[in-house]
């Protein structure tokens, strides 16, 4: 009897939630004929500028989603958002990918591609433009965004990287 579940937990809501950003089949032809194979690409973001990506393959749909999440969880990084919008304007680059974003007054929305789209929505930002310029390969441009997240820096760490508090460098 110490085995039996207990059925009366109510079911928790989620804390991340999970876009789907693209989704490939790719075919290796062996003896037998084709064999399919699927990659997975992922954003997750809890709303509130914890956002990270997930690259996961697998024979199976539902498994390489499963593993891109996973992956999506452990790369977690920090947005730095004030009013639902980035600090400053930033380009990310990976490869051939090029991304700008932009900070944008509040009412504006998120005017960006798909790709770039999903991962401000996962982030909890309101208001950003963006362009996307170079490569469009979607994870090509995810790594790029996030390379861009990654550069951004918020007030609080330009005053203390000069030395000086906050209300001495807003004037």
């Amino acid at each position: 009897m110490e085995h039996q579940k207990n059925f009366d937990k109510e079911p928790k809501e989620k804390e991340f939630s999970e876009r789907l950003v693209t989704l490939n089949r790719t075919c290796k032809t062996v003896k037998g004929g084709r064999r399919m194979s699927f990659s997975a690409l992922t954003v997750v973001g809890d709303g509130k500028g914890r956002v990270g990506y997930g690259l996961g393959k697998a024979n199976d749909v539902s498994e390489a989603i499963k593993k891109s999440i996973d992956k999506a969880k452990r790369n977690l990084i920090v947005v730095p958002m004030k009013n639902g919008t980035i600090p400053h304007d930033i380009i990310g680059n990976y490869k051939s990918s090029e991304v700008l974003l932009k900070p944008a007054c509040s009412g504006t929305g998120i005017i960006a591609g798909g790709t770039v789209r999903a991962i401000m929505e996962a982030a909890g930002a309101t208001d950003v433009q963006s362009k996307s310029l170079g490569s469009n390969s979607a994870v090509n441009v995810v790594r790029a965004t996030f390379n861009a997240i990654s550069k951004l820096m918020d007030a609080k760490k330009v005053a203390a990287n000069r030395g000086k508090t906050l209300d001495e460098l807003w004037g």
